[in-house]
């Protein structure tokens, strides 16, 4: 594995984990450890992507990390 495929990998992981902790109702799929856990994982497989000059996971990486950024947003304003 080279280096491009261990940061992928961990990006990956971290997404694949927020996923499975949601699926079985480990964590509230509206809390803020579910959006940390994508918007992590997303920007590293986005920069993993980046790397590989592969740009439609570039798109789709980038898009889910704004998208999980714009959600924990939206979760600290509702809290106020």
């Amino acid at each position: 594995m080279n280096y491009n495929d261990i940061i992928g990998a961990i990006g990956v992981g971290i997404i694949l984990i927020a996923y499975f902790l949601n699926i079985f109702s480990l964590i509230p799929k509206e809390g803020k450890l579910y959006f940390l856990l994508n918007i992590l994982g997303a920007t590293i497989a986005c920069y993993a992507s980046l790397l590989i000059n592969y740009f439609p996971f570039v798109i789709l990486e980038g898009t889910w990390a704004l998208v999980s950024g714009y959600a924990l947003f939206q979760l600290y304003n509702k809290k106020r």
